[in-house]
């Protein structure tokens, strides 16, 4: 029900134009504030502070949307704010979620490569023995991507007041990585759908490019990556509470690695057209490659997940499940 009312709201405000068009600069507080009135960023809020208190498994084909629709505001993470935070101590402009906190020779703080650093508000991280709630107003912002990129470094002065809440535990890494896993598997679905249409459509040697049968294996070898990918993804969110560390790890390094196949072969069956700024596949694969390393790509947490599989002793298929049900 929400997945629905959020994609009738997207389809017609989260166009490859606007995207365009926040991505170049341009105002973003219409399709914040359509979102924002329309409840959706308090679907985790409890009832009573307004909210549908919405249960884990429900809210991942609405992240999932968002990745399908490259929205280029952090819808997810201010969601998910409300899973961290006292409701009254969410803001209500842009806040994202930071991946790693430290601080600076200065007495300062920073914080590296921040999913929409470039536009946000507001900044969640975890210090790990506290979350901080930091203003971006004053901060300085240095972009760490490519053109268009919203992912930023930002880095606050000494004199910077955070404000201080509860650390639960690793819930602010755990979500960070299960919601990118999320996107990545939406982003993945509409790329594959983008290129089986494309290879349907272009006609070459008197017959479309998806009848033959180098294009229809490599078409095949990106629907197993994207499948798997959002069979690993949604395991992270089917628990009755937030997703565990172990859950988000295994999630968000399946859905990473795929993303190396799934942009390559999208890219190389449309061919030169696929490269272009014009055409709307580089929206949706630019930010597969942004959220592969968002919040740890494969490369951070595979050794985590290494060194669980063999604490457990366990046939590796028994521990699988056993993490999809919540277990270890």
């Amino acid at each position: 029900m929400f997945a629905e009312a959020l994609e009738a709201i997207l389809r017609d405000h989260a166009t490859p134009a606007s995207v365009r068009a926040i991505e170049a600069g341009g105002p973003h507080d219409a399709p914040w504030r359509l979102i924002a009135d329309a409840g959706f960023l308090r679907l985790l809020a409890r009832e009573e502070d307004g909210g549908a208190a919405l249960p884990m498994a429900e809210l991942f084909p609405v992240l999932a949307l968002l990745g399908r629709h490259a929205v280029a505001l952090p819808v997810g993470q201010a969601m998910l704010a409300h899973a961290l935070l006292p409701a009254e101590a969410v803001p209500a402009d842009l806040l994202t979620l930071a991946p790693a906190v430290r601080n600076t020779p200065d007495g300062g703080l920073a914080c590296p490569a921040v999913p929409y650093g470039l536009i946000a508000d507001h900044v969640l991280a975890d210090d790990g023995e506290r979350l901080l709630l930091l203003a971006c107003e004053g901060a300085a912002r240095t972009a760490t991507a490519g053109t268009y990129s919203q992912t930023a470094s930002l880095r606050w002065p000494a004199s910077a007041a955070p404000r201080h809440f509860a650390r639960r535990g690793d819930a602010l890494a755990s979500f960070g990585a299960a919601l990118h896993a999320a996107l990545l598997a939406g982003a993945m679905g509409r790329v594959f759908d983008m290129t089986l249409a494309f290879g349907n459509d272009r006609v070459q040697f008197g017959k479309s490019i998806g009848k033959f049968q180098a294009i229809q294996h490599q078409l095949g070898v990106m629907a197993e990556q994207c499948a798997a990918a959002r069979m690993a993804a949604e395991c992270a969110w089917r628990g009755p509470s937030r997703p565990t560390l172990l859950q988000a790890a295994i999630a968000k390094a399946r859905t990473s690695e795929a993303v190396g196949p799934v942009a390559s072969i999208a890219h190389a069956v449309h061919g030169a057209i696929g490269v272009t700024a014009e055409y709307d596949l580089q929206l949706y694969t630019r930010r597969l490659h942004e959220w592969r390393v968002a919040h740890g790509s494969e490369d951070h947490w595979h050794p985590l997940i290494g060194r669980a599989v063999l604490d457990a002793g366990r046939p590796v298929s028994e521990f699988v499940r056993a993490v999809a049900a919540g277990g270890a």
